[in-house]
């Protein structure tokens, strides 16, 4: 059975970086997953992404020898259920706020004794290079199990939610976790108060034995970021990437590129 090397570089403390996938296109998956990430996650909490092109996107992500996380709409059981059945390595679930939701999204995962996955699904063991018998006796060492940890309430809770045993990492939201503690009037938290929130995720992590997670803009942060400890880092997207790349090129053709918008009115 193809190991999951992203689980095992996190349980050793090592950093591993990936993207998120969000146009639902199976052939720039393709070329992402031989680009060096060591992970994707395909965003199907935002995106227009449906179950059958992701199945076809972990499956080429997979055979690519990278590992295929989903970000689910949702924690609910069928959510994490289907994506797991259908070949994803792992899962993102989002808004994670108490120990009791914790411990629903973790036991989704697992099969009985130690969660309530029920048994089922086909191309799930394809993408683990294996039979479906070995599939469901060895796969709940391998699935990757990330939480997010995206407003003040998980934070405030992170203690009893990070030591819910069979978590791999707790992946912070940055931008759902700073509107989560705006004032009553609309106003952003300050730095530091940022700050505060996010040294208290990384530290409570370190406590628990859980990889800490953050979603990054670029690769300088990264590194910013694994230097502060924390492991399970995300670099923008695919579709900030093909944005920001033709956006630096038009901007290097300055006048012409006007020009051309103008023209195009026409």
């Amino acid at each position: 059975m193809r190991p999951n090397f992203v689980k095992r570089d996190l349980k050793a403390g090592k950093p591993s970086v990936g993207t998120w996938l969000s146009l639902g296109s199976i052939t720039a998956a393709r070329f992402m997953a031989k680009s060096g990430f060591s992970w994707l996650t395909i965003d199907i909490e935002h995106s227009l992404v449906g179950i059958e092109t992701a199945v076809h996107m972990f499956a080429t992500i997979a055979d690519s020898n990278c590992i295929a996380l989903a970000r689910v709409p949702a924690n609910r059981h069928d959510h994490i259920k289907r994506v797991l059945d259908n070949g994803a390595q792992g899962v993102v679930v989002p808004m994670v706020n108490s120990r009791q939701e914790a411990e629903e999204a973790v036991t989704a995962c697992l099969y009985p004794p130690r969660g309530n996955r029920s048994v089922g699904g086909s191309v799930h063991a394809l993408n683990f290079d294996t039979d479906a018998n070995t599939y469901y006796n060895k796969v709940d060492d391998e699935l990757l199990i990330v939480l997010q940890c995206e407003h003040i309430q998980s934070v405030e809770n992170a203690d009893a939610i990070f030591s819910v045993p069979g978590i791999d990492a707790i992946f912070v939201g940055p931008n759902d976790l700073a509107a989560s503690m705006r004032s009553k009037d609309g106003k952003a938290p300050s730095g530091q108060a940022t700050k505060e929130a996010m040294d208290h995720i990384l530290k409570t992590c370190k406590k628990h034995g859980v990889a800490p997670g953050v979603h990054c803009y670029s690769a300088d942060e990264v590194l910013a970021r694994a230097e502060e400890g924390w492991q399970f880092m995300a670099i923008s997207s695919e579709l900030k990437f093909m944005l920001n790349g033709a956006a630096a090129e038009v901007k290097k053709l300055g006048k012409m590129a006007h020009q051309r918008g103008e023209m195009a009115k026409y």
